[in-house]
C-alpha cells in the first residue's frame, strides 16, 4: 500500500474554483474520509488524485513521488463508484476477473480463478458468481463493485459515496462489513461522503471539506468534541448541535432571552459576546436542575427520546435514553455539562482554549 499527499492542490473550472489550496496527507493503510455538503469539491478531489482531471496548481504525491504527469492507468488505483459501473451481461465472475485480464496485467488463469474466488467469499457473493449483474440488487451490485476494486490489490482506494444509493438497513451492513476489509487488508483508503455517521464510524481522520477549502483534519472525537468552527459543529452530530449567541457578565456566560446562565469553565477566556454550542446529550433534564423551561415537543425514536426544551425565546434540544413520560407543556428542570460547552467568536471560529 501506499501514502498518498495532497500539497496546494487548486482546480478551477472556468470561473468556478473547485478546489482551493487543499493540501493533507493519507497515511499508509489509513481508512481516510473527505466529509462535505454536495458541492465542497469531494468528487473533484478524487478525480484529482486518480488523474482523471488535472489540478490547475500543486502536487500529488504517491509514496513522496509526484505523480502528477502519470495517466491514470499508470498510478495504480481503484476506483470505486457511486453508480456501480458493472457490464450487465456479464457474469459476476467476469466482472471480477475483467481488471485481472488487461493486456497490461496478464494475470494466468489459475492467478484469476484464486483472487476472484478469496474477494467473493471475502464479501459473501461467491453464490452470485454464474449470475448476469443485470439480475442483483443493489446491494449485491455494489458488493460487485467493491470487489472489482478489491480484486486488482491496487496502491489506493478511492471510493466515491459507495453506499449513499442503498436503503438504511443495506448502508449499514455494508459499512460495517467494509471497515472490517479495509481493517483486515490494511489498504490504504480515500472514502468520499456527505454522510456524518459513516464518516465518524469508518474514519481514523476525516477532512471537513467546505466550498474547495479544507475546514478542519482530525479524529472522530477531534471533529466532534473539538470542532473548529460553527460550520464543522453544525455538520456533524444528530440532532444537530444548539448554537446561541451568548454574552460573558462578571465570570458567567448568559444567553440573552433565555434561562441559560452558567459560570464559565475555569481556563475560558471568552469575548464579551460570542457563540455557544450545547450537544443535545449535555443537556440534561433533571430534578435537581438548575434551569427551567417548558417542554415544546418531544420525539421518541426508541432506544432516546428527542425532548425540545423552551428557554424563553430560545428552544434547546436535548437527548434523554429510552421514551420519557414529559409532554408537551410540562415544566422541566435541566442542567449543562459546562465542561463540555463549545464557544466560537462572531465569524464562527473556536475560541476559549
Amino acid at each position: 500500500m501506499s501514502n498518498v499527499t495532497l500539497r496546494h492542490i487548486t482546480k478551477r473550472f472556468k470561473d468556478v474554483t473547485a478546489l482551493d489550496d487543499v493540501s493533507f496527507d493519507i497515511r499508509d493503510g489509513e481508512f481516510f474520509v473527505l466529509l462535505g455538503h454536495t458541492g465542497a469539491g469531494k468528487t473533484t478531489t478524487l478525480r484529482v488524485i486518480a488523474g482523471l482531471e488535472r489540478q490547475d496548481g500543486g502536487d500529488v504525491l504517491f509514496d513522496e513521488e509526484p505523480v502528477n504527469t502519470f495517466a491514470p492507468a499508470d498510478r495504480d488505483i481503484a476506483f470505486v463508484f457511486q453508480q456501480y459501473s458493472l457490464y450487465p451481461n456479464m457474469t459476476v465472475f467476469d466482472n471480477l476477473a475483467f481488471p485481472l485480464r488487461s493486456p497490461k496485467r496478464k494475470t494466468p488463469p489459475d492467478e484469476i480463478q484464486a483472487r476472484v474466488t478469496e474477494v467473493a467469499e471475502k464479501l459473501r457473493i461467491t453464490h452470485l458468481l454464474d449470475r448476469k449483474t443485470a439480475r442483483l440488487s443493489g446491494g449485491e451490485m455494489q458488493r460487485v463493485s467493491i470487489g472489482r476494486a478489491i480484486v486488482r490489490q491496487p496502491r489506493i482506494y478511492l471510493m466515491d459515496e459507495p453506499l449513499s444509493n442503498l436503503d438504511a438497513k443495506l448502508r449499514e451492513a455494508l459499512r460495517v462489513e467494509l471497515q472490517h476489509l479495509q481493517k483486515t487488508e490494511g489498504s490504504t483508503t480515500l472514502f468520499v461522503t456527505h454522510d456524518q455517521i459513516e464518516a465518524l464510524t469508518m474514519a481514523d481522520r476525516i477532512a471537513v471539506l467546505n466550498a474547495g477549502r479544507i475546514v478542519q483534519i482530525g479524529t472522530p472525537y477531534d471533529i466532534y468534541d473539538h470542532p473548529a468552527t460553527t460550520f464543522v459543529a453544525q455538520l456533524v452530530g444528530i440532532p444537530r448541535i444548539n448554537l446561541l449567541r451568548a454574552t460573558r457578565e462578571n465570570g458567567t456566560l448568559h444567553v440573552p432571552d433565555s434561562t441559560v446562565r452558567l459560570d464559565i469553565p475555569p481556563g475560558k477566556t471568552l469575548p464579551e459576546t460570542f457563540l455557544l454550542g450545547i450537544r443535545p446529550e449535555d443537556v440534561r433534564p433533571t430534578s435537581g436542575g438548575a434551569l427551567q423551561g417548558e417542554v415544546a415537543l418531544t420525539e421518541p425514536l426508541g432506544v432516546e427520546t428527542v425532548i425540545h426544551i423552551r428557554s424563553g425565546k430560545h428552544i434547546l434540544l436535548s437527548i434523554v435514553p429510552g421514551i420519557t413520560d414529559l409532554k408537551i407543556g410540562d415544566p422541566v428542570a435541566f442542567s449543562i455539562v459546562q465542561e463540555r460547552l463549545h464557544t466560537f467568536d462572531l465569524n464562527g471560529v473556536r475560541v476559549g482554549e
